[in-house]
């Protein structure tokens, strides 16, 4: 939600996450050069500042209400490209629908993506993004190599996880609080083609689920499954599990092997949500009917099919603004993560779900790899669910709650990147290295100049 009232360059705007919950106004600044980010952390006021990149953080972590709100996205583009060593720098604002559109067609991909290709560098280092390939690939910030920040006390640093390790992990999933992210160098995956091969399977219920995830995900790059969180009884869980890799050059037809057929990459929008959606249009019956149909029209078992990478990564994207369906009221995105070994806690947790009805029609579930030294970087090994929930229903937020201290009890945690609603007493059993990552930030930053609504309500 954007509301100009000022200028182009500094406005004051009403802003909230892609949740659309509890907007804010800030003063808003828009640099186009490296030195007018720089400048916009010197000036910060007593409210301090913070940056944002697109907007798609769930709740409240790019927003600063009566402080300063970088908007990053006008200081973007590569600034050094190896193809040799397959290593790219990117300025911060930076998108990654950007950065595909320039590389896919050179034979590259980023290192991961999120379930959208709009989000930035920036955003992807404060809020370490992971996606289907982590069981492999781990998460964003294990594929940078070096970044150059802005700190609160006006240095401009250039850091290495060797220079400078706590520094710098204390930035992977930092939630933006340790410095303003100039710029960064990470690494790129090679690819024959811009397509993928993909295999689906159906499965009936959560327990095979997760037996054909445990015993197969590792012969896949990438691997997803869509659960139905509506059905009860010996039905509960059952999913659409996705898992697939980069199609081989000789995998396509051959009239698509030409260069620019092989690696075409121009996605599109086909659809943009209406702004005068209902609330309510998410309920019981409106998911319960969604989820029957595609988990209906999912085949049973399909090998090899040739997919997009829109189609098999960023499906969401192709309706423009698709968070309207919620209405004005918006919606919450619950993430947590449960060890291995705590599947009996997974099962109640989806049980109670089931329960509850909630109304949800886009809940994933996903392995987990092993974890990076970022002290707040979210993945653990483990699996993972996320889940979007309309933010008025009382009876589904307070079993949230308490299924809060069910994840905690099981060694787990909450991703504060799509986080809205988290007790901050919870922080530290769910973040062991918070103490930590406090101590960094108070050396680097003492009288907290960068700020954010998250910040505050976290007591971070």
């Amino acid at each position: 939600m954007d509301t100009p009232t000022v200028s182009s360059s500094t406005t004051t705007e009403l802003l909230a996450g892609w949740g659309g919950t509890a907007p804010s106004a800030a003063t808003v600044r828009r640099p186009t050069t490296v030195d007018e980010l720089a400048a916009a952390v010197d000036d910060a006021p007593d409210r301090g500042v913070i940056a944002r990149g697109l907007g798609r953080c769930y709740g409240d972590e790019a927003q600063n209400a009566g402080g300063v709100v970088i908007d990053a996205t006008g200081v973007s583009g590569i600034l050094e490209l190896d193809l040799a060593q397959g290593t790219c720098t990117a300025a911060a604002g930076t998108s990654l629908d950007d950065l595909m559109r320039w590389l896919v067609p050179l034979g590259w991909f980023v290192p991961v993506t999120p379930g959208t290709r709009f989000v930035t560098v920036g955003g992807a280092i404060a809020n370490d993004i992971h996606g289907k390939n982590h069981h492999k690939g781990g998460s964003w910030c294990n594929h940078v190599s070096a970044m150059t920040m802005r700190l609160a006390t006006g240095e401009t640093v250039r850091i290495t996880p060797a220079t400078h390790p706590e520094l710098f992990w204390a930035t992977a999933g930092g939630l933006g609080l340790t410095g303003v992210i100039l710029d960064a160098t990470f690494d790129l995956s090679p690819i024959e083609t811009s397509r993928l091969l993909v295999d689906t399977d159906r499965t009936p219920d959560l327990d095979t689920t997760l037996a054909l995830m445990d015993e197969g995900d590792d012969r896949y790059p990438y691997s997803v499954a869509w659960i139905d969180l509506m059905k009860t009884g010996p039905a509960m869980g059952r999913s659409i599990l996705g898992r697939g890799s980069f199609a081989p050059l000789d995998a396509l037809p051959p009239k698509d092997r030409t260069p620019s057929r092989a690696r075409a990459f121009a996605p599109k929008t086909r659809a943009t949500f209406p702004s005068l959606a209902p609330n309510g249009l998410i309920n019981p019956l409106t998911v319960a009917a969604f989820n029957e149909l595609w988990y209906r029209k999912a085949p049973k078992q399909r090998r090899d099919e040739l997919q997009s990478i829109t189609t098999f990564f960023h499906p969401l994207d192709m309706v423009d603004l698709w968070n309207r369906v919620y209405g004005p009221i918006g919606f919450l995105q619950w993430q947590f993560v449960l060890p291995f070994g705590e599947e009996a806690a997974l099962r109640r947790i989806v049980e109670a779900l089931c329960h509850e009805g909630c109304t949800s029609f886009l809940a994933v579930l996903k392995r987990f790899g092993a974890a990076n030294p970022g002290h707040l970087s979210f993945p653990l090994p483990g699996w993972t669910l996320a889940l979007d929930i309309p933010a008025g229903p009382t009876s589904l937020a307070r079993l949230i709650d308490q299924l809060d201290e069910e994840v905690v009890a099981a060694g787990g945690r909450v991703y504060l990147a799509k986080d809205s609603r988290v007790r901050p007493e919870l922080l530290d059993a769910m973040y062991p290295r918070l103490g930590e990552w406090r101590a960094v930030r108070a050396d680097i930053d003492p009288d907290a100049v960068l700020q954010s609504d998250l910040a505050r309500r976290l007591g971070l």
